[in-house]
């Protein structure tokens, strides 16, 4: 079990899954909330039959899985909505964090949340790891990853907080503007002899 955990929080584009993935390659635990609610709402699921009775099956593809891109166009633009699947998704996603960091076996583990510090789940580590990122580079990045237009990508980090309140709850701060691979991954590797010294103590305490 885990004596220490991470929380890794980010606005879209910041970079967390690759700092998360520099994380795991040196063999720590690394429990995603993103992968966990895609988890929750796969084909004949719970959560997946609640979402298609309230939304529709206009919402479900031909497969069977959920529209996700449909969905969060769906919750960007009717506030309603967006309250009523976090209050699905959220208790069930906070439920299975908790079981996850519990039954992590590295020294400590990493916990990566888009919504960290939006979701209250700051009580559940022990140290927050803020990616930090400007909002251009945002914008530029999510465009080109995911074909988004400027104004979706403008609209998602509208529903986040503000770049200068994530970086007030941050103990450390991450900046992954123009970091090469190279300079990140000396960033995570000294960022990771900490965290191994502050579980160490922690264990012993």
């Amino acid at each position: 079990m885990s004596t220490f955990i991470v929380g890794l929080t980010g606005g879209i584009g910041s970079g967390k899954t690759t700092v998360a993935s520099l994380f795991a390659e040196l063999d720590v635990d690394v429990i995603d909330a993103d992968i966990i609610a895609r988890d929750l709402v796969v084909k004949g699921s719970p959560a997946l039959h609640a979402i298609t009775e309230y939304f529709g099956t206009n919402f479900i593809q031909t497969d069977g899985q959920l529209n996700r891109a449909l969905l969060r166009q769906q919750i960007f633009s009717h506030d309603d909505d967006k309250l009523w699947l976090n209050n699905l998704l959220h208790p069930l996603i906070r439920k299975q964090l908790i079981l996850q960091t519990k039954n992590a076996t590295s020294l400590y583990c990493l916990l990566v949340a888009p919504l960290l510090i939006e979701n209250n789940l700051v009580s559940l580590v022990d140290r927050v790891l803020v990616i930090d990122v400007t909002e251009s580079t945002q914008i530029t990045r999510t465009t080109k990853r995911d074909g988004n237009t400027k104004e979706q990508v403008q609209a998602i980090i509208s529903s986040q907080i503000s770049r200068k309140e994530r970086q007030n709850h941050a103990n450390d701060l991450l900046s992954n503007d123009h970091c090469s691979l190279i300079q990140l991954t000396n960033t995570v590797e000294k960022l990771h002899q900490g965290y191994l010294l502050s579980a160490k103590y922690s264990s012993l305490s």
